[in-house]
């Protein structure tokens, strides 16, 4: 589609659509911005150079005063919000952002989604792509807005991009190189109603693809594995569980590759920096996808063994007086959070959980708190329902916070010698925080703070 002189509706005025504003004004586009939000609560928008007729701030706009040639939402913004219903009711394309990006960009396209591990996973890509010598490219839902950062990337180039359901429940012919699916858990139902419009918009990353590309796959995640056959693309599975094959799993304690009765040893999992099993998943996943890039065994193991992690994902805060402080604040919601508590198979765990949910139930989630938590810290616009689900199933120790610091200072006052001092949420951030990653800064922040001056 040639948007040169197309008018462009842009709806939601963060990160993601300021940097479609300035893709579309340098493809020649006319382009209306609209934010609900009022001017002064917004930033960077001074920047774009448009005049007032192309700002419709501080309300919900009506389809009228607009007609547009297309519209491209925020990761953030509903598609059933009024006026882009009655857009799209006109034969309007709705297109996310990433569509807008990377549609028609001509380096290797490398696409990770899945409900826990996309960051950890995208992360670790970029990093063994490097040792292609290939310019690339990290962004997407990681927190780098993908227009404007991959347009100088020629065929040669390389882009790892972290893809939500959000980003991808509106794409139209982006077609990815190597697509990775790495697991679909209850998630965002307040957005997408249902678990099975969840997967459909995750299973979205596939949609494109042609016998030329690569498919990979969680062989353990019976909704994943399940898309597989329907799928163009050469698939690749992995299994931290099972011994497959043809794929890549376990053997003993080795990471292995399985192809026509061939089996390679890559590494061995007490080399990797990243613990608990579910990072076994976003290390097999990474594996293949740099294997696809060119990358040998060798190269990939040698890049395995230095990555280190990510902030904010079972990030080590410190150890003070022997209690070991670990920021999970990535851990949104309960399946995350569950993971970060299997990582610890022994020590005792005080939790610092809570925030906004997203319409999921904290029952099953409070069944494994039960076992692996000494005591429960519970804050934010969740603590409520969250208190009433540990008290359902019996969690044993329970104690609420009025605020963040409370909550902090709390947990320090939980724990003895020897325990582990755990904030994983299964909440988002937005009741206290503007994201996670701000909640975790300030978590990492209270602890250090309070080991020179104590929380009073």
């Amino acid at each position: 589609m040639n948007l040169k002189n197309k008018k462009v509706l842009v709806v939601g005025a963060g990160r993601s659509g300021l940097a479609a504003v300035k893709k579309l004004q340098e493809l020649g586009s006319g382009v209306i911005l609209t934010d609900k939000k009022s001017p002064d609560t917004l930033e960077g928008i001074s920047e774009l150079g448009l005049n007032p007729s192309q700002l419709i701030l501080g309300r919900i706009p009506e389809w009228k005063e607009i007609q547009a040639d297309l519209i491209v939402v925020s990761p953030g913004v509903s598609p059933k919000l009024a006026f882009i219903e009655e857009g799209v009711g006109q034969g309007i394309p709705l297109w996310s952002e990433v569509e807008l990006a990377l549609r028609d960009n001509p380096a290797k396209k490398i696409g990770i989604t899945g409900t826990n591990g996309k960051t950890t996973t995208t992360t670790l890509i970029g990093e063994l792509t490097k040792q292609t010598g290939q310019p690339t490219i990290v962004a997407g839902n990681i927190g780098v807005a993908l227009s404007g950062n991959v347009d100088a990337l020629s065929p040669n180039g390389i882009i790892v991009a972290e893809l939500s359901s959000f980003q991808l429940e509106l794409i139209d012919q982006l077609r990815l190189n190597i697509a990775i699916l790495l697991n679909v858990t209850p998630d965002h139902l307040d957005r997408h109603g249902t678990f099975e419009n969840y997967l459909a918009a995750k299973a979205r990353i596939f949609e494109n693809q042609t016998a030329e590309d690569l498919a990979i796959l969680n062989w353990d995640d019976p909704a994943v594995r399940s898309l597989g056959s329907g799928l163009k693309a050469e698939i690749l599975y992995f299994s931290p569980t099972t011994y497959l094959e043809d794929g890549l799993s376990l053997q003993g304690e080795d990471i292995v590759y399985s192809k026509d009765g061939h089996v390679t040893r890559i590494i061995n999992r007490k080399e990797l920096q990243i613990r608990g099993s579910h990072n076994l998943e976003n290390v097999m996943a990474s594996i293949g996808a740099a294997r696809k890039l060119g990358l040998s065994f060798e190269e990939i193991a040698r890049g395995l063994r230095e990555f280190k992690g990510v902030e904010h994902r079972q990030e080590i805060v410190g150890t003070f007086d022997d209690i070991l402080f670990i920021n999970d604040s990535k851990g949104t919601n309960p399946d995350a959070a569950e993971k970060a508590l299997d990582a610890f198979e022994e020590q005792p765990i005080v939790l610092i959980a809570g925030g906004k949910n997203k319409g999921l139930d904290f029952h099953d989630f409070m069944k494994i708190v039960k076992v692996k938590v000494k005591s429960l810290v519970l804050l934010g616009m969740a603590a409520d329902e969250m208190e009433q689900a540990a008290k359902d199933v019996g969690v044993a120790r329970i104690v609420r916070a009025g605020s963040f610091e409370e909550g902090v200072r709390l947990a320090i006052a939980e724990a003895d010698a020897g325990d582990v001092v755990l904030l994983s949420p299964a909440c988002t951030s937005w009741d206290m925080f503007k994201s996670y990653e701000e909640r975790g800064e300030f978590f990492k922040e209270l602890v250090r703070r309070h080991y020179s001056e104590p929380i009073s």
